[in-house]
C-alpha cells in the first residue's frame, strides 16, 4: 500500500475521483448530522446536485422511519424552509444500518446495503480515535478498493499525533482516497481571495513586502463555549481554529501564483508557502481566557486553556520577508466576524501640512459570517480641514445572492471527487510544525472581560512597531 501524499489530479487517471454512486455516513445519529449534514444534503437535493443513495450507520437501534424523522426535524430546526416534494425525494434516498463500529458484522451489513456500488464515499462523522478502526473494518470487508473516505478535523492534536493518525489510516487506504474536511475551505472567500489576487493587475503588484506593512487575520466571535465545555477545554483556541482554519487563510493570502488551476498545483503552492514559514515563536504569542470560563460545565476548575490567542508568523521568502502576519482569534469578543486585512505602508509626507496620516491604506476581505471586500484610502475633501479615510465597500451577498453553505460545498466536492477544497497530509504536517513550539512552551493566560477585545495590553505589544490592531469590518 502506497502512502504518497501527492494525490493524482485527473479523474481520468485517478480511480478514486469518480462520481460517487453511494454516500455512507458513519455517525448519522450524532450532533454534526443534526446541525449540518441533513440540511446540507437537503439543499443539494433541492439544487439537483444529489444523485445517489445515502446509507446511515450508527450504534443506535433506530428504524428507517426514525432516521427520516430526525432528518426532517434537523432541517426544520436550522430554519430551512422545507419543500415537501424535495424532502420526499431526499428521504427516499435514505437507508439505515445499525451496528457497533468494532464489530466486523457491521461492515458486512454496510456492504449488503450499498449493493454493487463501485465508487462509495464513506463520511466519518465520528471522533478521530475511531477513524482507524472504522477504516480498517471497511478495508477488511473489501469496501474501500475504489472508494474514498472523508474525515472530520481534528487531524491530530500535535505534529506527532497527526503523523501517527495518517500512518494508521495509510495502512488501509491510499492518501489519494482521504478527503480531510476543514469547513473553512468550503466558505465563500476561499476562491475569492485567490481570484482577487491573481486576476487583478491593480492588486497583485502591491501584494508584497515593498508595499505591505503587515497582514492581520482576525477570527472574532461574540459567543462563548457554554455548551461545548467538555470538547473545548482539552483543545483551546490554537488547536480549534488557528492550526487549521486560519492557517488555510494564511495559505490563500500568501501563496505564490500557481502555474495552473488543477488540484495538485494549488496544493503544492500552498504547501510551498507553509514550508517558508518559520516555526512560531512563543515570545510572540499571547493567550487569554475570558472571565467566567471556569464556571462552564466540563471545564476544569484550574484550566489554563486559552479562549483567545494572538500570535505572529514570519515568512522567509522573497515576497514576504520582513512582513509580519498577525493572527488573533477569540471567544466572547465584541463582534462575530472573520477577515484578512492587508495594512499597507504609509506614503511619504512630501510636505503636505494637512496630511496627518489618519490611517494607512488597507484592503480587508470579510470571510464569515458575511463576505465582502473593503478598500481604505486617504483623501482630503475641499470642505475638510485634514485628510481622512474614505471607504470603498462591496458586499458579496448584494452582488450575487445567497451562496451555498460550507458543508454543501464540501459534501458535493467529496461526491464528485473534486479535491481542491480538502487538506493534504503534507499540508497538515506543515501547519502543525509551525505551531508546535507554541504547544511545547505556552505562555500563561491573561484573564479578559467578556465583550472586550481580549488581553489588549499584551496583544498590543505584539503588533508594536507595525501600527495597531484593526477592528473587523462589520456591516452597519
Amino acid at each position: 500500500m502506497t502512502t504518497s501524499t501527492a494525490p493524482t489530479t485527473s479523474q481520468d487517471s485517478d480511480p478514486y475521483s469518480a462520481v460517487a454512486d453511494v454516500l455512507v455516513i458513519f455517525g448519522i445519529t450524532g450532533d454534526l448530522a443534526r446541525v449540518m449534514t441533513f440540511r446540507s444534503l437537503y439543499r443539494l437535493e433541492a439544487r439537483g446536485l444529489l444523485d445517489c443513495p445515502i446509507v446511515g450507520v450508527a450504534v443506535d437501534d433506530w428504524s428507517l422511519e426514525q432516521l427520516v424523522q430526525r432528518a426532517r426535524d434537523s432541517i426544520v430546526a436550522t430554519g430551512e424552509a422545507l419543500d415537501e416534494a424535495v424532502f420526499s425525494r431526499f428521504a427516499g434516498r435514505l437507508a439505515y444500518v445499525q451496528g457497533d463500529f468494532g464489530d466486523a458484522a457491521t461492515y458486512q451489513r454496510v456492504g449488503e446495503a450499498i449493493g454493487g456500488a463501485k465508487h462509495p464515499v464513506f463520511y466519518l462523522e465520528i471522533p478521530p480515535f475511531l477513524f482507524g478502526s472504522v477504516v480498517k473494518g471497511l478495508a477488511e470487508a473489501g469496501l474501500t478498493k475504489t472508494g474514498r473516505v472523508v474525515v472530520e478535523k481534528p487531524f491530530g492534536h500535535d505534529l506527532e499525533s497527526a503523523k501517527a493518525l495518517a500512518a494508521d489510516l495509510h495502512q488501509h487506504v491510499d492518501e489519494a482516497q482521504l478527503y480531510r474536511i476543514d469547513h473553512y475551505l468550503g466558505k465563500m472567500g476561499y476562491e475569492e481571495i485567490l481570484y482577487l489576487r491573481f486576476a487583478n493587475t491593480i492588486l497583485e503588484p502591491l501584494w508584497n513586502r515593498s508595499y505591505v506593512e503587515c497582514v492581520q487575520i482576525t477570527m472574532a466571535e461574540d459567543f462563548g463555549v457554554e455548551d461545548r465545555g467538555h470538547f473545548y477545554d482539552p483543545v483551546g483556541a490554537l488547536r480549534d481554529v488557528v492550526v487549521n482554519h486560519l492557517m488555510q487563510v494564511v495559505g490563500m493570502t500568501a501563496m505564490e501564483p500557481p502555474a495552473g488551476g488543477d488540484t495538485k498545483t494549488l496544493q503544492d503552492a500552498k504547501v510551498a508557502l507553509y514550508k517558508a514559514i518559520r516555526p512560531a515563536d512563543p515570545a510572540h504569542y499571547v493567550r487569554g481566557q475570558y472571565d467566567g470560563y471556569h464556571g462552564i460545565d466540563g471545564v476544569a476548575p484550574d484550566s489554563s486553556t486559552e479562549t483567545y490567542t494572538a500570535l505572529r508568523l514570519d515568512i522567509e521568502n522573497w515576497r514576504w520577508s520582513g512582513v509580519p502576519f498577525f493572527i488573533r482569534a477569540g471567544k466572547r469578543l465584541p463582534v462575530t466576524q472573520t477577515e484578512v486585512r492587508l495594512v499597507f505602508k504609509h506614503a511619504p509626507r512630501l510636505g503636505f501640512a494637512a496630511f496627518d496620516r489618519p490611517e494607512p491604506n488597507q484592503l480587508a476581505i470579510k470571510l464569515d459570517p458575511s463576505t465582502g471586500v473593503r478598500i481604505v484610502l486617504d483623501a482630503h475633501r475641499a470642505d475638510a480641514k485634514a485628510a481622512a479615510p474614505i471607504l470603498f465597500d462591496v458586499e458579496f451577498s448584494e452582488m450575487g445572492g445567497e451562496g451555498a453553505t460550507p458543508y454543501e460545498v464540501l459534501l458535493h466536492a467529496a461526491l464528485v471527487g473534486e479535491t481542491t477544497r480538502f487538506t493534504r497530509q503534507d499540508g497538515v504536517e506543515q501547519t502543525w510544525r509551525i505551531m508546535q513550539p507554541l504547544l511545547d512552551a505556552p505562555p500563561p493566560v491573561h484573564v479578559y472581560a467578556p465583550g472586550s477585545w481580549g488581553p489588549t495590553d499584551a496583544a498590543d505589544k505584539l503588533v508594536a512597531g507595525h501600527g495597531r490592531w484593526q477592528e473587523p469590518w462589520i456591516e452597519s
